[in-house]
């Protein structure tokens, strides 16, 4: 089954590109997705923390009204606002990733697609989606437009 003669044209492999280039790009989009689930852990990690912190507060107000003022400004001085490591709040540490790791590889990823594949996004999973597809069924059809 050919693909090509069934997906869209944005989702056509490229006169010149074979099999291995198409491979080699969707491991390189797999793999960038993979960086998208741990930078989303990263700022699901600076929302709890933040919340913590926050948490913390609520503590120390409790603790105070309960007559426990040392104990609550031990707290209050020791970890509310606290960094999470040495100089850094979470969201210098999603700042640094951002810079460091995450925009490189995803510049680096969408450079390699339009060199190598004309900018066609998506071309393993379009060939996937052709083998895996029962023709003629109303909810397997090859682009959006089909009826």
């Amino acid at each position: 089954m050919d693909s090509n003669q069934e997906m869209d044209s944005a989702h056509q492999v490229p006169d010149g590109v074979d099999e291995k280039t198409v491979r080699a790009l969707g491991a390189l989009s797999k793999a960038l997705e993979t960086t998208e689930r741990a930078r989303g852990h990263l700022y699901g990690f600076h929302q709890l923390t933040g919340t913590a912190d926050f948490e913390l507060g609520d503590a120390v107000r409790l603790l105070r009204e309960a007559g426990h003022e040392e104990q609550a400004a031990r707290v209050e001085r020791e970890i509310v606002g606290r960094n999470v490591i040495p100089g850094q709040w979470t969201f210098q540490i999603i700042e640094a990733y951002n810079a460091t790791y995450y925009r490189p590889f995803a510049a680096v990823e969408r450079e390699l697609v339009d060199e190598l594949a004309d900018g066609r996004d998506h071309l393993l999973e379009a060939r996937l989606k052709t083998a895996r597809r029962t023709p003629h069924h109303p909810d397997h059809t090859p682009t959006p437009t089909d009826t």
